[in-house]
């Protein structure tokens, strides 16, 4: 697919399929891509964004830890997500990832991807390096100033990165004490577990219960009352499906169709983390390069052949998109 110009006719199309809340599905994370040097590559960001609409996903994230957001200026920042926003044009809703141990900065951060049209805003909670922490008294004033700044949802996300334990009860209150946190992607040892027991104890005050870590889990994680996963953009064409089968009440073929992307899930979870759609992107033609900024590494040419080896098994829309 070689046309990146949004049609104005396509847009009116696609807008009647927007989701809207409360958001479930599959939405992923979309890669920061850069050329060889390792400057934005402008183009190649723009191509994801349609490539990804072209998987029919339910909604994008940017600027989250899988688009080496760490690795960005804050201008940098600030022009993938305009780039993004302009590129989508609407056509599914975009998540803005605005985390920061600064509760002004990430107020800021948060305001400015509302201003700019994103629907929905991921954050972890505020830490810095090793040791620098808020307490739960500190996280919550840290939501609350971020929802009074932008005035739209925000999914939390709970993963070991963060150095942050939260709790199933400390969710939940902060779900009620700050009603737009009302997301929660879970990506930690027995994920099962801990969404069965936020979905148990939240009740209404948590409106979407979220899968991650690649969908590493995500059968599990389903069953325990997941109602959206978010990947990353290496094949959620082929994800999608499991989703839908399960919410109908298939299981037995959500199930199978889980199996049969599993191996590539569990290569790209164990193996190639975030350079893993960059590659497949790269082999389809999406992109010219899948350059990650130092001090990450290229994937060793041994691992991208395994990788790419199990994707042409499975024919994901990354792999032809650009050809």
């Amino acid at each position: 697919m070689l046309q990146h110009a949004v049609d104005p006719h396509v847009v009116h199309v696609l807008k009647e399929r927007v989701m809207t809340e409360p958001y479930s599905g599959i939405l992923p994370i979309a890669p920061t891509i850069f050329h060889e040097n390792g400057d934005l590559d402008i183009e190649g960001n723009r191509r994801v964004m349609d490539l990804m609409v072209d998987q029919g996903v339910d909604g994008i994230c940017i600027l989250a830890n899988f688009s080496e957001q760490f690795l960005l200026t804050d201008e940098e920042r600030e022009e993938v997500m305009r780039l993004s926003l302009e590129q989508v044009a609407g056509r599914v809703p975009v998540i803005v990832t605005a985390s920061h141990f600064s509760t002004r900065i990430a107020a800021s951060r948060a305001k400015a991807a509302a201003d700019a049209g994103a629907k929905m805003l991921m954050m972890m909670p505020p830490y810095h390096g090793a040791l620098l922490r808020a307490d739960e008294q500190g996280m919550i004033e840290h939501f609350k100033e971020v929802g009074d700044a932008c005035g739209i949802p925000i999914i939390l996300q709970d993963a070991p990165l963060s150095g942050v334990t939260l709790t199933v009860p400390f969710m939940v209150r902060l779900a009620k004490e700050v009603p737009l946190v009302r997301y929660f992607k879970i990506e930690v040892p027995g994920t099962a577990n801990k969404l069965r027991a936020l979905v148990e104890a939240g009740g209404s005050a948590v409106a979407g219960p979220f899968d991650g870590e690649e969908a590493i889990t995500l059968m599990a994680d389903l069953d325990a009352g997941a109602t959206g996963t978010m990947t990353s953009a290496m094949i959620p064409d082929l994800i999608r499906p499991i989703l839908t089968a399960h919410a109908a009440g298939d299981r037995k073929k959500a199930a199978a169709l889980y199996a049969q992307v599993l191996p590539i899930i569990n290569f790209e979870n164990r193996q190639c983390g975030l350079r893993s759609a960059k590659a497949v992107m790269k082999e389809g033609g999406v992109i010219k390069s899948e350059a990650v900024r130092h001090p990450l590494t290229p994937l060793h040419p041994k691992t991208r052949e395994g990788l790419i080896e199990l994707a042409r098994e499975l024919d994901p829309l990354a792999l032809r998109w650009g050809k």
